[in-house]
């Protein structure tokens, strides 16, 4: 008789143990899973993943590429808009769904500043700004000078022959409020991946 539950004792131990070590597997799957999750949380409250869906910023940016945009960049960070961010904004424009379309574009010129295009170049306060960034090197078209509003900045496509932006009256002056943040990195394609 007691070898019998001698017997039975020792094949109840590995069972137990075999037990009690899935139940601890599973405590710690669950523990990295919401550790994950609050981590993927934090991370979308900072940045937002965004795919560019049109040519306007060629050749810096292309179509499909991947880019993370920093959402507090301006706010949270306290950074000041500089000219040469690219940003992400809200517009007036729509989408065909008809929902708000967000535009990447780079900033060109800041609050107070006049802008000015003409001979293919922007100018900044009377003075030609570098375009090098630019798809075709040169600006087409031509605007009098304005001055941008405060609370407000003038932004460019780096391709500025396929580009709709504050040169046409659809964006105009783009209310500092309205940007959603700093693209700051591109992810793909992989070639490319880097800090903008």
């Amino acid at each position: 008789m007691t070898e019998m539950a001698d017997r039975a004792e020792k094949t109840a131990k590995p069972i137990d143990k075999k037990l009690q070590d899935s139940k601890a597997n599973t405590r710690e799957w669950i523990k990295d899973i919401g550790i994950a999750l609050i981590l993927a949380l934090v991370f979308l409250q900072f940045i937002t993943p965004t795919i560019v869906r049109e040519h306007s910023m060629e050749n810096t940016l292309q179509q499909n590429d991947y880019v993370f945009v920093s959402r507090r960049h301006y706010t949270w960070l306290k950074n000041d808009i500089q000219r040469g961010d690219i940003i992400v904004f809200r517009s007036d424009l729509t989408t065909a769904g008809g929902s708000e379309k967000l535009l990447v574009k780079r900033v060109i010129g800041l609050p107070g500043e006049t802008v000015s295009i003409s001979d293919g170049s922007v100018f900044i306060n009377g003075e030609a700004i570098d375009a090098s960034y630019t798809k075709d090197g040169y600006t087409g078209g031509h605007m009098d000078e304005v001055t941008v509003p405060q609370g407000h900045i003038f932004v460019l496509g780096d391709n500025r022959q396929n580009s709709t932006d504050s040169r046409s009256a659809s964006v105009g002056f783009v209310d500092i409020n309205d940007i959603r943040g700093k693209v700051v990195f591109r992810l793909f394609p992989l070639k490319k991946a880097g800090g903008m």
